[in-house]
């Protein structure tokens, strides 16, 4: 039995309608998560970057690949865990992209990345100091370290990390321990 020209067409409303729900729904989901995780994001990104301008370009990418990933989010992990996966993986895309740029830059640090709204002047400035030493220190482990101690000081469990990075947790607690060790020692150095 053919449809007439009127069914199709009310059929074929019917799922425009369907579909503008669905890209609200989507938009409402992406919008929560970046203003829930943007700062955060931008830590992440920064860790992984020299400059603001390379920082900015990551997390467009990174928003990209997040509203590009939305669809098919499955809820298997938390939306914080699927949220920074895609980032790490944008940022390590990133990395490889332009590691030559990169290697050049290495020793650059910008420390107005770092914002104090302490009223006290000087113990400002001495915050701002010590976390752009923490900072330009993360930048100086190696990208496996870094990673992990990027998205510890973010809160998020061992679990949480294990699965962002793909290894078991007995992994992150090795490499954790031993990121620490090394910004000891390269915090050291800087005094």
């Amino acid at each position: 039995m053919m449809k007439s020209s009127t069914e199709t067409d009310a059929a074929l409303a019917d799922v425009g309608i369907v579909a503008a729900l669905d890209r609200a729904i989507l938009e409402q989901q992406f919008d929560r998560l970046l203003a829930a995780n943007g700062p955060a994001l931008a830590r992440l990104a920064a860790s992984y970057t020299n400059t603001r301008s390379d920082r900015d370009d990551l997390l467009q990418e990174i928003a990209v690949a997040v509203w590009q990933a939305l669809p098919v989010f499955r809820g298997e992990c938390g939306p914080r865990t699927f949220l920074f996966r895609i980032a790490h993986n944008r940022a390590i895309a990133y990395l490889a992209r332009n590691r030559a740029r990169f290697a050049v830059a290495a020793g650059e640090v910008d420390v107005h990345e770092v914002h104090d709204t302490a009223p006290d002047p000087e113990s400002g400035l001495a915050r701002e100091q010590d976390a752009a030493r923490l900072h330009a220190a993360i930048r100086r482990l190696p990208l496996a370290y870094r990673q992990v101690i990027t998205l510890a000081l973010e809160d998020l469990g061992y679990a949480e990390i294990a699965e962002v990075l793909g290894i078991s947790e007995s992994n992150v607690g090795a490499r954790l321990s031993r990121a620490r060790q090394m910004l000891r020692e390269l915090l050291e150095k800087q005094k």
